[in-house]
């Protein structure tokens, strides 16, 4: 009832996971079970659906969190891996339409003597690679085991993950832009979503150049 209510209010609604692990969960927040939450995002992803369908019926039926449902989990304070996050990520996107999640760089703030005892709080830059290794996921067609895997499973924090993915599959390169296909012209460092679009309308009129590839915007 307070997840119905709560969705005519509000833009979003976001359960938070929490932790990346049910024994992270465990650990740090006792009172608090994964499979609540996972039960109440299926609930809320069902609801979000049903409420879709009934907009389609009825123009003036109330709009129920709109952008749909997120969450969040907090990283670093337990020692899972990042291809742990990003594995359990993308389950989240999967099963249950999750439009984003968030990631927390944990900062010690509290006594309590099961946290962490950790000096400083998580670099800034893991919570960026994240959310660039995420974002490659959701928008460029990545898989986990593209951008981390077991052998490799941390995510570089000199280089932001999609170089990292070309400089382990030189073997692809150099692409010929005039007939790569779009997706794997997406994965060159340099070429974003629009500027392959881009690309991939104008070499249908002429032999797109180096100084075509500078008007169009590729770094």
């Amino acid at each position: 009832e307070l997840i119905k209510e709560a969705g005519l209010w509000s833009d979003r609604l976001s359960i938070n996971v929490e932790m990346p692990t049910e024994k992270s969960l465990a650990l740090l927040a006792p009172d608090k079970k994964q499979s609540t939450m996972l039960q109440s995002m299926a609930h809320l992803k069902t609801a979000i659906i049903a409420n879709r369908e009934e907009k389609k019926l009825f123009k003036k039926a109330p709009m129920f969190a709109p952008p749909g449902q997120s969450t969040q989990m907090v990283i670093g304070a337990t020692p899972e891996t990042d291809l742990e996050i990003l594995y359990l990520a993308h389950g989240l996107y999967k099963k249950f339409n999750m439009r984003r999640v968030y990631y927390s760089g944990y900062v010690p703030i509290s006594n309590d003597n099961r946290l962490p005892a950790i000096g400083t709080p998580v670099p800034m830059i893991r919570e960026n690679r994240l959310y660039q290794a995420d974002w490659l996921m959701r928008n460029y067609g990545f898989k986990v085991n593209e951008i981390v895997n077991r052998d490799n499973p941390l995510l570089d924090m000199d280089i932001d993950p999609k170089l990292s993915w070309a400089l382990r599959n030189l073997h692809l390169f150099p692409l010929d832009v005039n007939i790569a296909d779009k997706l794997l012209l997406m994965r060159v460092p340099g070429i974003g979503i629009l500027s392959a679009h881009k690309i991939c309308a104008a070499r249908k009129f002429r032999r797109i150049t180096w100084e075509h590839l500078k008007k169009i915007g590729v770094a």
